[in-house]
């Protein structure tokens, strides 16, 4: 004879579920927490549960400022002075409902905010939606980024960006404000789209500009005569160099 049914977890309409929620995001009628945000110092309400249950890092603030029976207490707001308001609210809008609207402009800082909150699930919605809207603009920020943070996945979609649009990128404000970890990852890609000695003088003005005296430490240039302790991936011709006749100096096998 067959047992009693098994329970089962039955799921309700979860996107009614997300805008009731959202109604709850910056609502002063209820809340129990304040924040005064950026330098415009805008006022931002919340719920403590809900913040603490969601994060581990507001968890550990409200720690430190517990709520009493005072309601005068409930005034006493933290101050947040090194975030922008809108992206505040951005973190604020995924804890309360799981979701995020996120744009070209935000998505960085957002992902900024979600490694310092420790918000996995926040920093993968950034990640996709960072590498799947790259532009030249924005390839070598995103780079810096991901080089930053340890994004893998991301590190590797800018980089395969950047090799597709190498010529272009290399004019860019972006590509100049490169840190030189992140200017070595794209420097050791055998997949640039351009000419070497074109790359060369990009990377000389890189230099000026962030006025590094010390180029040979991220660039070694590929045509060399002896390869004897020079790594295999410094003596093959980049895709986007043309042929020359030094060029026979190479290890034939990686030609």
């Amino acid at each position: 004879m067959a047992g009693p049914p098994q329970p089962a977890c039955l799921w309700g309409n979860l996107a009614s579920f997300a805008a009731d929620m959202r109604k709850m995001i910056n609502a002063p009628e209820l809340s129990d927490v304040k924040f005064i945000v950026g330098k415009e110092r805008r006022v931002v309400y919340a719920h403590r549960c809900i913040l603490a249950y969601r994060c581990e890092a507001f968890n550990a603030m409200f720690a430190q400022q517990p709520l009493s029976c005072d309601a005068k207490d409930v005034d006493i707001p933290f101050v947040l002075s090194d975030v922008q308001p809108d992206i505040f609210l951005a973190v604020i809008e995924f804890l309360y409902t799981n979701c995020v609207m996120l744009s070209s402009k935000m998505a960085l800082d957002v992902l900024t905010s979600a490694v310092e909150y420790g918000l996995d699930d926040l920093q993968k919605l950034c990640v996709d939606y960072i590498s799947s809207t790259l532009t030249v603009e924005s390839a070598c920020e995103a780079l810096q980024a991901a080089v930053t943070y340890r994004q893998t996945d991301m590190k590797d979609k800018c980089l395969a960006f950047i090799q597709s649009h190498t010529k272009s990128i290399v004019k860019t404000q972006g590509f100049h404000e490169l840190s030189d970890p992140a200017l070595l990852v794209i420097l050791q890609s055998d997949l640039l789209t351009i000419d070497e000695p074109d790359l060369i003088n990009f990377v000389r003005e890189w230099a000026h500009v962030n006025s590094v005296d010390k180029i040979a430490e991220v660039w070694k240039f590929h045509a060399l005569k002896k390869p004897s302790g020079i790594a295999i991936h410094l003596l093959r011709r980049r895709k986007g160099t043309r042929p020359r006749d030094h060029h026979k100096y190479l290890n034939l096998y990686h030609k």
